[in-house]
């Protein structure tokens, strides 16, 4: 009876090591689902009935997902079925340049508002986005430029179903997607993140002799947003060919922010009171990370202050004069070892000399919302898009008699001491020269853009 004894309780221990074994590697797939944004935890969490209840009927169209999908929001999402086909049709659409609802709402003009869209996986933020664009008034007179870094047919269709304005898609070209296994991706001869220097050199991985700032090697899925940011920039204002003259605003958006319905309303005052009594202000910004919001109190009212990266950074919009000034100081940006790209844009800001830093006119009162509870650096284990989505539309409706103020009234600051220091090193994850070389050629190439790929 021991012996019998002893052989049950080595079957139970053998059984429980089997099991640990076997959450350890869901916790491990779970991780490195979180490593891609959370995408795949955020898109079990179904638009909520008090969230539709708050959206216009016929817009549900753009937050209900068809079953066929479904596979669409899952792990498969994160490998490419065939890298070549996806670099072509690439190629192919950047090349084309259409321009879809075109012969609906007429061709862009010189002053057209153009609203640039960073897109990477989140679809379920990106179709909150779309439907508080569709709500918004005057959308009809805008161009969205969706600029994607990850090529998948559920966001091509979704973007392509936009029938409330002009739309046109653009793809980052050098993507982890399409170099899984080379730079700009992951070189399997790069440098692990936390090689010491000697290791480095004496193993002779590809950039063992520059780490960045604090010691650490480049990781590909934090420097290609630095990449598509200063990629997407380029592509508008410097050579697709509906922008050769346009002289209008561009509003940078992401995939996970909300409008709210009076934006351009916003956007509009903003141009015009910058016009008159502030044209040093090249900055214009609608977003603001603020905790509390009193729209009886602030809907009408705008701040001019120094440009900060971590305060300014969403809603804003600027035209090609200012982008002609970062382009005089491009080396400020794509030599900072910083893989932020609002961060590198605040170093080049401090750097510009005797005309000195950017100056910013913004929305005391928010008309651009941050919905995302999961990215690059927010992992939360709840990333339920609906809880936050349902705030925001309901601060929007409570603050709706606030909204369209016909003027604004501006108060000048000069920003606090911590938001005036000056920069002196970066946050790293930019000392690799190949990162650096790759954002400098982005500035180089023409209208004409360049074959990218080899077939």
């Amino acid at each position: 009876m021991p012996r019998l004894k002893y052989a049950s309780i080595l079957r139970v221990l053998v059984l429980v090591g089997l099991l640990c074994i076997w959450i350890q590697i869901m916790l491990a797939a779970s991780s490195s689902g979180l490593d891609r944004d959370g995408e795949d935890m955020m898109n079990i969490n179904e638009t909520s009935e008090q969230v539709l209840a708050l959206v216009p009927q016929e817009l549900h169209k753009y937050l209900l997902v068809h079953p066929k999908n479904v596979t669409g929001n899952s792990t498969e999402r994160a490998g490419p079925k065939n890298i070549t086909s996806i670099r072509r049709a690439i190629e192919r659409s950047n090349d084309a340049q259409t321009i879809y609802n075109e012969d609906i709402f007429g061709p862009v003009q010189n002053d057209t508002v153009i609203i640039a869209i960073q897109v990477h996986t989140r679809i379920t933020y990106l179709r909150h986005l779309i439907v508080s664009l569709a709500q918004a008034k005057d959308i009809e007179r805008t161009l969205l430029i969706f600029s994607h870094d990850y090529y998948d047919e559920e966001v091509n269709d979704l973007v392509r179903s936009i029938d409330f304005t002009k739309v046109m898609q653009i793809f980052y070209p050098y993507s982890i997607q399409t170099h899984p296994n080379e730079f700009p991706g992951v070189d399997p001869n790069d440098c692990p993140r936390n090689f010491k220097y000697n290791k480095a050199l004496k193993q002779k991985c590809n950039n063992a002799l520059h780490p960045d700032v604090h010691g650490h090697y480049r990781e590909a899925k934090y420097t290609q947003t630095k990449h598509h940011w200063w990629w997407k920039a380029n592509r508008i204002f410097n050579q697709l060919q509906c922008t050769t003259t346009h002289t209008g605003p561009v509003l940078f958006l992401e995939e996970d922010h909300y409008v709210a319905e009076d934006f351009l309303h916003m956007l509009a005052l903003l141009r015009n009171t910058a016009d008159k009594t502030c044209p040093q202000c090249e900055i214009l910004c609608l977003g603001t990370y603020l905790k509390t919001y009193q729209y009886h109190l602030n809907s009408d009212k705008v701040e001019i202050t120094p440009w900060h990266s971590s305060m300014h950074n969403m809603g804003m919009a600027f035209n090609r004069t200012v982008w002609a000034s970062i382009m005089a100081h491009q080396d400020q940006f794509c030599a900072y070892d910083d893989y932020n790209w609002d961060y590198s844009l605040l170093h080049l800001s401090q750097n510009r000399g005797a005309v000195g830093k950017f100056k910013v006119m913004l929305c005391k009162g928010p008309r651009v919302f941050h919905i995302g509870e999961c990215g690059i650096h927010h992992k939360k284990s709840n990333c339920n898009a609906s809880t936050v989505i349902g705030k925001v539309q309901k601060l929007l409706q409570t603050a709706s008699s606030h909204l369209y103020p016909s003027r604004v009234t501006a108060t000048v600051t000069f920003g606090g001491a911590k938001h005036n220091k000056k920069l002196l090193k970066g946050n790293g994850g930019w000392g690799d020269i190949r990162d650096q070389e790759l954002c400098a050629n982005m500035t180089r190439e023409g209208r004409q853009m360049k074959k990218y790929f080899f077939t």
